[in-house]
């Protein structure tokens, strides 16, 4: 691998030209444009982002020292360069509406990192233990031909909060009441919650993306609040936003109020379906319906 491949030289140059229309003074320069290309084409042929990896693939041609300096030093507009790409992408394969969904990533790294953007302690599900790692809050557009990362943010929990919690579940335990506890503190703003990241990112798409129809906006159990769900029908102009219920929660049914669980075990259980998912594969699922009142949104679903 000595230069970038040619279809990624094209792609490039086009992508140069989408961020001129964004940013005039924000367009490559002619060895930020090779760099980008050279970047690409070793994430193609290694399936990583790994500078000693694209040292080997170059044959020694390019150290680490250099490429890892083009990415810290260079005056990259980088923002830009996202939005540029993702309007490009759309643009190449005529996409003109979809469903946005909101998912986040937690990517494991190493238990004494501590230099990597937004590291904090997590959960590691394989070994059952804890590793250091990043959490990534994803936004992405869904249409019928292909699925397109169009946003991003790194979540990070707030310290102070993180050690109330693990100081007030000690005491909890201990048996001492609420009263005597500490007070949380508030939150502090330099670290937003995964909701108010969310809402950030489908701004972001709107301001970039208005001409992208949405035709819905999805998302799991962890941002069915009322204020999400309010503001992101806001920005969509009253677009169907669709979250899912935890079990515990409670919905109004004739009148009083039921728990999900219970009404879908007991009241209303479903029958056996298959469905056919985009690729042409076949899932069994238990399909059921109703129109229910959510207490916590206060809204019907």
């Amino acid at each position: 691998m000595s230069e970038p491949a040619h279809f990624i030289k094209t792609f490039v140059t086009h992508l140069d030209a989408a961020l001129g229309k964004l940013k005039p003074n924000a367009k490559l320069t002619q060895l930020q444009r090779f760099w980008l290309g050279f970047c690409l084409t070793g994430m193609l042929l290694t399936n990583s982002v790994c500078w000693a990896k694209f040292e080997r693939a170059s044959l020694g041609d390019y150290k680490i020292a250099a490429l890892s300096w083009m990415f810290r030093e260079a005056k990259v507009a980088w923002n830009h360069l996202l939005l540029a790409s993702v309007t490009l992408v759309l643009e190449r394969h005529g996409i003109t509406e979809g469903v946005l969904v909101l998912d986040e990533s937690d990517r494991a790294r190493s238990k004494r990192t501590k230099r990597i953007h937004k590291v904090h302690k997590q959960k590691h599900k394989a070994s059952g233990g804890y590793v250091n790692g990043q959490t990534i809050v994803l936004l992405l557009l869904v249409t019928q031909s292909v699925t397109v990362p169009v946003g991003f943010a790194f979540y990070m929990p707030d310290p102070a909060l993180t050690v109330w919690a693990k100081e007030n579940k000690r005491l909890k335990k201990q048996g001492m009441t609420k009263k005597d506890r500490p007070v949380m503190p508030a939150r502090n703003s330099a670290y937003p919650t995964k909701t108010q990241l969310a809402v950030r990112l489908l701004e972001a798409f709107k301001d970039a993306h208005g001409d992208i129809k949405s035709k819905a906006v999805l998302a799991d159990a962890l941002y069915g609040e009322r204020v999400f769900m309010d503001e992101a029908a806001r920005l969509f102009d009253g677009t169907q936003v669709i979250s899912q219920l935890r079990e515990n929660q409670n919905i109004g049914y004739k009148g009083k109020n039921r728990n999900l669980k219970d009404y879908f075990n007991i009241t209303n259980p479903g029958v056996a379906v298959t469905l056919r998912v985009r690729g042409g594969k076949d899932v069994k699922a238990t399909l059921s319906s109703a129109r229910l009142k959510v207490a916590a949104h206060g809204k019907n679903a």
